[in-house]
């Protein structure tokens, strides 16, 4: 937990790209509602140096120049599979996913969560008011972002979850290390590539890489089963293009906001002790970012 300080507690997020990232508006927002002293910002950090990156900004503090203790960090593309190696303390759901997103300073060693998959579940049941329990999901993607939010779409108890990815070894290798809970749960779990996937599911969640990358949706329209929800964990502009493909298939789409500021309450959970209210934080975020030119 964090230790009393006469200068506010940081935080940051480091990625590669880190610019466009809303996270310092999430968490100062958050900081806000709930009168929490913190600042939060964020770091580029090089491709071949991300833990030296969280070593430097832990180091950075110094009182004589305003800058408080670092006490955690979010993780994001491409650094979340390089982070549980680091920690001390690893949360099962992140050694599950063998990825994470945040880490927590503490004294004892670093603590490593993964808050993706929880906050994707969130956003889904209170965000978008979808059930759950039942439904053939496809899960499109096999990184960090899939990684992370696996387990936790299991445990909703969908009736089957097909994981597809262009490299199919990977995406084997990640239902395998989940096979155990996908059969405590009684879901039907199976990887796939991305052309044969199957077709007419209730739930189909982009998370791999097209969208960052401004390519084609890597999947058929016939994936989307009738009123099927189209999410993509992107947003903004980087999204528009998949949820314009599952609206063009009379499907209903929701982006990745929602599940950004889901996750970034668990994180702030973790760090401050106390979970935000994300409704207001995430109206304000679609305003914020609406108005942007």
């Amino acid at each position: 937990m964090p230790i009393a300080s006469s200068l506010p507690d940081r935080y940051a997020v480091l990625g590669h790209p880190v610019a466009h990232s809303q996270s310092p508006f999430i968490h100062q927002a958050f900081a806000e509602q709930t009168g929490q002293a913190l600042s939060y910002g964020r770091i580029e950090c090089p491709l071949d140096g991300f833990e030296a990156t969280v070593r430097a900004f832990i180091a950075s503090a110094d009182p004589a120049a305003g800058l408080g203790p670092a006490r955690g960090c979010n993780i994001t593309v491409p650094f979340k599979f390089q982070v549980i190696p680091l920690a001390a303390q690893v949360t099962p759901r992140a050694a599950l996913a063998q990825a994470a997103n945040v880490l927590r300073f503490d004294t004892g060693g670093w603590l490593a969560d993964n808050s993706d998959g929880a906050g994707l579940v969130r956003d889904l049941q209170q965000g978008a008011g979808q059930a759950l329990a039942g439904l053939r999901v496809l899960l499109i993607g096999a990184g960090g972002a899939a990684a992370g939010v696996l387990g936790p779409l299991i445990e909703t108890r969908p009736a089957s979850v097909v994981l597809a990815n262009r490299t199919l070894g990977k995406a084997a290798a990640l239902v395998q290390r989940h096979g155990d809970l996908a059969r405590a749960q009684g879901v039907e779990l199976r990887a796939s590539g991305l052309d044969d996937c199957g077709a007419g599911f209730d739930l189909v969640i982009n998370s791999s890489a097209s969208s960052l990358s401004g390519g084609p949706v890597p999947v058929s329209g016939a994936v989307l089963g009738r009123d099927a929800l189209a999410v993509d964990l992107m947003y903004g502009p980087a999204a528009r293009p998949f949820l314009q493909w599952a609206e063009q298939h009379g499907a209903r789409s929701r982006d990745g906001l929602g599940m950004l500021v889901e996750q970034a309450a668990g994180a702030f959970e973790l760090w401050r002790g106390v979970m935000p209210d994300t409704a207001p934080v995430l109206a304000a975020l679609r305003a914020r970012l609406e108005a942007a030119p």
